[in-house]
């Protein structure tokens, strides 16, 4: 036993000088990388997100409380929450028949049509709402026809809406996917024997397996929604009152140097991604105990 000892030295109770230091230099690491990344939030995500609010009641509450409720600001409010309800509900629909198409079925097309939900990803927002003025502008493809029938898209709350869809459609879909893909065909193949039908199997069997990563990717698509910059700025034409959704009218207010104007509407859309963060948390966290 002597003999084994100096070779087992854990049996003897004594770590070796080099187990000992590395056992003390440890804890330092995830200690240096904890204050690291909380010194990188503080600096790049609180400082600026306490900024906004700080700025909005600089001049105090009553100049910040009639920013707010100028009329054009809740125009821009009420389109931006319209835009969101309308794009939001299209996009959950699209993305649950897109996840469990990929994941349940194998057939001609399945990887265009996957490389086709992440275009919005690799896509300039921008260059999606010129490509919507291409198609929809009154000297685009369809433009006289619509015009014929008195319909307008571009510089108009459809194209708004459209924009906002593009953006954000992928959202729901990659949420579903590897989450439907790593479940297996086994339970919905068994209700098929059990005589259910796609819709029973879809609602009993497929939706309640996956609930928490579909409301995961609503959240996510929500958000977005409601603060996309780039492609209905440029199918939105600025019209003011009508078709300028929130951030839109933040940079407005920012332009014409009305600061106190612009942070209060600027918090308006922070406090609303506090309340889908909140949301956010609050599903992992139900998640996570289920």
């Amino acid at each position: 036993m002597s003999a084994l000892a100096p070779a087992v030295p854990h049996l003897t109770g004594h770590a070796s000088p080099r187990t000992h230091g590395v056992a003390r230099r440890v804890p330092w690491v995830p200690i240096a990388l904890t204050s690291a990344a909380l010194a990188f939030l503080a600096l790049f995500l609180l400082v600026p997100l306490a900024a906004v609010f700080v700025e909005a009641f600089r001049k105090g509450a009553a100049v910040y409380w009639k920013a707010v409720i100028e009329p054009d600001a809740v125009s821009a409010l009420q389109l931006t929450l319209l835009a969101a309800a309308i794009a939001v509900p299209l996009n959950l629909v699209f993305g649950v028949a897109a996840a469990w198409a990929i994941a349940k079925f194998d057939f001609r097309g399945k990887s265009l049509l996957i490389t086709l939900i992440d275009l919005p990803f690799s896509v300039s927002p921008v260059i999606s709402g010129l490509i919507y003025v291409l198609v929809f502008g009154l000297q685009g493809w369809l433009g006289p026809t619509l015009a014929g029938f008195d319909t307008q898209v571009i510089f108009a709350v459809p194209g708004i809406v459209l924009a906002t869809i593009f953006v954000t459609f992928p959202f729901v879909a990659r949420e579903l996917i590897p989450l439907m893909q790593a479940q297996g065909r086994e339970e919905e193949e068994a209700a098929a024997v059990l005589g259910a039908s796609g819709w029973q199997t879809l609602w009993h069997v497929t939706l309640p397996n996956v609930k928490w990563g579909l409301l995961y990717g609503v959240i996510l698509c929500n958000a977005r929604a409601m603060g996309e910059f780039g492609a209905v700025s440029v199918v939105s034409g600025h019209i003011r009152g009508l078709t300028n959704t929130l951030p839109l009218h933040v940079e407005i207010l920012y332009n014409e140097y009305q600061f106190a104007a612009a942070f209060a509407c600027a918090s308006l859309l922070a406090f609303l991604a506090l309340i889908t963060l909140a949301i956010k948390s609050a599903v992992e966290q139900h998640a996570t105990a289920a």
